[in-house]
């Protein structure tokens, strides 16, 4: 398996796809990063010379991926929570945050269903 930015991608995959592996790069940055390098993405990464490896890295290396990506994210989300703000409340409340109905739906973000006991009539 070849090593970029810490992650080891699949040998045996084709390079475009092998690059999603890291957390940071979908399928356009993937082929953003390769058309930079000049690499064909329907290559196989055990066929990569180790220019070509290279090249891929430093690349990568421009992106921010994996660890400093995660960890901004996180970031960011705390500071929304302590400032207070629409978002901020509803993450704090492990609730969707961009506008979905919650009266029906939204069990992933709420977890399973606690039954209410019914007031009688």
């Amino acid at each position: 398996m070849a090593r970029i930015a810490g992650v080891d991608i699949p040998r045996n995959k084709c390079v475009g796809i092998s690059l999603t592996y890291i957390y940071g790069i979908g399928r356009t940055t993937a082929k953003k990063i390769l058309d930079a390098c000049g690499i064909d993405e329907t290559i196989r990464v055990k066929d990569l010379t180790d220019e070509q490896e290279t090249a891929i890295r430093q690349q990568v290396d421009q992106i921010m991926t994996e660890g400093d990506l995660r960890r901004e994210r996180a970031l960011n989300i705390k500071r929304l929570m302590e400032i207070g703000s629409y978002r901020g409340i509803r993450h704090r409340r492990s609730l969707p945050v961009h506008g979905q109905r919650t009266r029906t739906n939204a069990r992933t973000r709420k977890g399973p269903r606690r039954t209410v006991a019914n007031k009688k009539k």
